[in-house]
């Protein structure tokens, strides 16, 4: 939190026309920097309401909005810094206090969603394997949106009601191991259904 500043001169020092003793500013509104991560960023914009909660004050909420968007990214941190503004009328918020902020974002009123797991990511393709009745699966290629807790945002590539596949894990890092992954769990659903109908012939 910033908002006085203040220079402490030495005892007995002489003061020279032009050197600042004090800069004090008001603090009946006070501003508070948060770090986002970069994958948070496309929920943000400037006016959105933010909650704030201090040690301090255990139970107590404090609701701002965010004023400003910082321009760059801190390298180190993959971070982005934002300025929300609280009214401080009682002057109980003081500077260099350290602080928990939420911000609650609505990214659409009917966003698709899938969870992770379902996902099979290569770095050139983002593939889910949809059922699609009778024991037969296919894999489709869907484009992602954001990121939120265990779920993708899912741009286009789906349809509202699919079923898609979560069971399935493979550790995918190539464009050739994806292919790989898919053909090997198709042919084994095909294999196994060809199991299951040759036993049930050899019963009749």
């Amino acid at each position: 939190m910033t908002g006085v500043q203040t220079c402490a001169l030495p005892i007995w020092m002489y003061v020279k026309p032009g050197v600042t003793l004090y800069t004090i500013t008001d603090i009946s509104t006070i501003w508070v920097y948060a770090d986002i991560y970069e994958y948070e960023l496309p929920w943000l914009k400037v006016g959105q309401d933010a909650q704030m909660t201090l040690s301090y004050f255990p139970g107590k909420i404090f609701k701002g909005k965010i004023t400003y968007i910082y321009p760059y990214l801190e390298a180190k941190t993959r971070t982005v810094k934002v300025r929300i503004e609280f009214l401080n009328p009682g002057g109980e918020l003081k500077p260099g206090m350290y602080a928990n902020v939420s911000i609650t974002s609505k990214i659409s009123a009917n966003a698709l969603a899938i969870p992770k797991e379902a996902v099979l990511l290569s770095g050139e393709r983002s593939v889910v394997i949809t059922a699609i009745g009778g024991g037969k699966f296919r894999p489709k290629d869907v484009i992602l949106g954001v990121e939120m807790d265990d779920y993708y945002q899912v741009l286009d590539g789906l349809e509202p009601g699919e079923e898609v596949v979560t069971s399935a894990h493979f550790l995918i890092d190539s464009e050739s191991r994806l292919k790989e992954a898919i053909s090997k769990m198709l042919g084994d659903k095909k294999k196994e259904m060809s199991t299951n109908h040759d036993t049930m012939d050899h019963k009749d």
